[in-house]
């Protein structure tokens, strides 16, 4: 994950008294106006990078006639729509941030119209809105409340929705159906944990519920909403990945991504019938996404080959192979509209913030439906990575996107930032990242790493790093300064090291516990205190944490992860620190970076605090990020040596 958009990583409970209770005034961002500078100056203005608006979320009407997508071109994330073959796109959201949006099925006189979620400034306890397509008649479903909300699907006709909910402990996750119309709920199934609601099957009343199981498993199970019947289709020894369901028409059995007794994730059919999988595609690189026509004629899918994306289609009424459109390298995301054979694919690459096609399978028809606007940027100033494979001390092979900078003084070789993701079930794949190209342009390179434990490579390579093996994952970082300095490139000896989420737990950790090995860290939203982070994690999280570190209730795990924890080695490190977080984050409490910042501070650490009162994880409002990440370039370039 881009440090633009942070990942998910913790969702525990805090109250908002003491997430703003801080007693620094001057950590308090004092954010005034943006302004961008001036068209094709050198160097360009970070702001430029961050007035880049790209395209989010996208989704095709039932018809395929329309593309509703999101974009930050306001300053935070709303809802556009735009005519399928492409023309001037419409704004129909204007207030808080749009967290997520669906088309609701064509089947009584609200049609056309969406649900969409938004949430309280990054609080992450959703309500629910219904909006019509052009965005003239608005209503609010599910009111804002202290309990967290997942949405599934809507039933065939649209008058229901199901979705998950922590309403009724604040500890798991309960399946409830909604009545669109009146916004009454009932529960359906008592949950424990994380449990999560799919696609509704077709003509009945089965919807597909996935179970948490690890940062990179879930078993799968079966429930009917009318009856209650609850019924488990998958839950193996060892944990395997069910995800991307697509139902055959007739409601027979479904397709899914899996790797089901498998490394890499393929593609395959479940049988209701039968009880039977039966895979269909079985690469040796994990497939990515999955879309099916709505009369179950074309399937799509994509796979992901060293983190950039690959599209297959078929024609499964002539069982032959279809030749997709030329699209742009990058990484794609797939959807079908949902009663017309017309697939939008998203495209993001490190020229392209998001941009939208549509392809009209039974026609050919092709069309760039939205583009992405480069507020002014020359995209020929964007720079590609290179993909690098390289040994870790104990042998396993580690991987990594190589930016370089296109211009370097003569005999002068670049510093370095190694940019660490988070999750840490997540991949640094070759998208836009407006920091990233921002640095390229100072003169400064960028690592993208991805670590073991990294996706994308397998499932053991994602496992690789769990419970007792965290630390190996640590270390990854050193040995990758380490290839860097082998291979020659770069200046290794001017390096910091960036993550966000689970990566700035990396950042505080790397710098504690190899102090000598980078000039200076920059931590979003990290984990400084492991036994605290873990007893408040969010009920989903609970389940997978057990797989993923270990069971915080055994002493033996306790103790390890107390002694893991960057609070312990606050006194190792020895660098200058940037570090940021939003005081209303409900997955990694803000009170983690207030613990790190003062002990860091007791012990005469130069520290730069940006504590945000009106963020969560991640920071959404173009303001803020623009007074963010200004200050983060100069604390790089500063200590990085950039002139």
């Amino acid at each position: 994950m881009r440090l633009l958009a942070l990942p998910v990583f913790f969702c525990g409970f805090i109250t908002m008294a003491v997430a703003q209770d801080w007693p620094y005034p001057g950590d308090i961002p004092d954010v005034g106006p943006v302004a961008p500078g001036l068209a094709g100056e050198n160097p360009t203005d970070i702001v430029r990078y961050l007035m880049v608006r790209g395209i989010g979320g996208a989704a095709l009407s039932p018809d395929g006639k329309t593309l509703a997508f999101t974009s930050t071109v306001t300053g935070i994330p709303q809802i556009w729509t735009v005519p399928a073959k492409g023309g001037w796109p419409h704004q129909i959201t204007f207030g808080a941030a749009v967290t997520e949006f669906h088309w609701l099925p064509p089947s009584d006189e609200d049609w056309p119209s969406l649900l969409y979620a938004a949430d309280r400034n990054g609080d992450e306890r959703e309500a629910y809105w219904q909006i019509s397509a052009d965005g003239r008649a608005e209503r609010q479903i599910l009111d804002h409340s202290e309990a967290y909300r997942n949405f599934g699907s809507f039933s065939p006709d649209g008058k229901r929705f199901i979705y998950a909910s922590t309403a009724r402990n604040g500890t798991d996750f309960d399946l409830y159906v909604a009545n669109r119309l009146t916004g009454e709920s009932r529960m359906v199934h008592q949950g424990r944990f994380g449990f999560y609601a799919g696609p509704w099957q077709p003509g009945g009343s089965s919807v597909i519920i996935s179970e948490i199981r690890g940062e990179d498993g879930n078993d799968l199970h079966l429930l009917n909403v009318d009856d209650g019947a609850f019924q488990t289709l998958f839950s193996p020894e060892i944990s395997a990945y069910y995800g991307t369901f697509q139902w055959r028409p007739d409601g027979a059995g479904f397709y899914l991504i899996s790797d089901h007794e498998r490394n890499f994730k393929g593609l395959a059919y479940y049988d209701l019938a039968s009880r039977s999988l039966d895979w269909i595609e079985t690469p040796d690189h994990d497939v990515d996404d999955l879309a099916l026509s709505h009369d179950g004629r074309y399937l799509i899918w994509t796979v992901n080959d060293g983190g950039t994306s690959k599209l297959y289609a078929r024609d499964l009424a002539q069982n032959e192979m279809i030749e997709s459109p030329a699209l742009p390298a990058g990484v794609y995301g797939i959807d079908f509209a949902d009663r017309a054979s017309v697939l939008s694919v998203r495209v993001s690459a490190p020229d392209i913030p998001g941009a939208v096609y549509s392809w009209s399978l039974p026609d050919g028809a092709f069309a760039h439906a939205a583009r992405a606007e480069l507020a002014g940027i020359d995209p020929r100033t964007l720079v590609a990575p290179q993909s690098v494979y390289f040994k870790a001390r104990d042998g396993v092979m580690l991987h990594g996107l190589l930016y370089l900078p296109a211009k370097s003084p003569d005999g002068v070789k670049p510093p370095v930032v190694i940019d660490v993701h988070g999750g840490p079930t997540a991949q640094a794949r070759p998208t836009f990242s407006g920091v990233t190209q921002y640095l390229l342009g100072r003169g400064v390179a960028v690592l993208d790493v991805n670590v073991r434990g990294s996706t994308g490579f397998g499932k053991h390579y994602a496992r690789l790093d769990n419970q007792r093996k965290r630390p190996d994952s640590v270390r990854d970082l050193v040995d990758a300064l380490a290839f860097l300095k082998e291979d020659g490139r770069v200046d290794a000896d001017r390096a910091a090291v960036m993550g966000g989420s689970y990566g700035g737990y990396m950042v505080n950790a790397v710098l504690g516990s190899y102090p000598d090995a980078f000039k200076a860290g920059v931590s979003f939203v990290g984990v400084s205190d492991w036994v605290r982070a873990l007893e408040e994690a969010s009920p989903a999280l609970k389940a997978s944490d057990r797989l993923e570190y270990g069971d915080i209730n055994d002493p033996d795990d306790r103790a390890f992860f107390a002694e893991l924890s960057p609070i312990t080695r606050a006194d190792q490190i020895k660098v200058p620190m940037f570090v940021q977080h939003g005081a209303n984050d409900p997955r990694d409490p803000v009170t983690e970076s207030d613990r790190l910042v003062k002990a860091l501070r007791a012990n005469g650490l130069p520290v730069i605090y940006m504590r945000f009162s009106d963020e969560g994880h991640g920071v959404r409002k173009l303001n803020n990020r623009v007074a963010l990440y200004r200050a983060v370039a100069q604390f790089l370039e500063q200590h990085l040596g950039v002139e």
